[in-house]
């Protein structure tokens, strides 16, 4: 059964540049904040325990604004996955603004899972171990 993985988000005067609209690096900074909830509440993997060992790197990234946030804007971030290799998980996220449906910005990532060494000055792709495939295929989006 396919699922999305949503989380609200409330823009406020933090996200915001002198023209009242979000500054585009705060859109970012939100959509590790949904990567990162989806990790510790539905992949039981929070980043406080996968940085100890490993990590998650983002190696490619591709976003499209569609439509501005303002100050007070409530949105629906949205996330799902497109492919999972390996070693990595290609996401598909979409921001709505709640109060019309419209799409704020949408796209995708793939994300890498990689082992460190003792000194973190060498990183590897790892595969995710079965148990973790198996938490990130129910939001694999398919064209049934």
């Amino acid at each position: 059964m396919q699922q999305l993985f949503s989380k609200p988000e409330t823009i406020r005067f933090r996200h915001t540049d002198f023209a009242g609209i979000v500054f585009y690096p705060r859109f970012l900074e939100m959509l590790n904040d949904l990567v990162e909830d989806w990790f510790a509440e539905c992949l039981d993997r929070p980043f406080s325990k996968i940085h100890e060992t490993n990590g998650i790197p983002t190696v490619d990234l591709k976003v499209q604004f569609r439509k501005p946030a303002r100050i007070g804007d409530e949105l629906e971030k949205q996330l799902w996955v497109t492919r999972c290799g390996g070693a990595s998980v290609t996401i598909g996220f979409r921001f709505v603004h709640t109060k019309d449906d419209t799409t704020c910005l949408e796209g995708e990532a793939t994300l890498v899972n990689v082992g460190l060494n003792e000194a973190r000055n060498e990183i590897t792709s790892v595969p995710f171990s079965e148990e973790m495939k198996a938490r990130i295929l129910p939001f694999l989006l398919t064209n049934d």
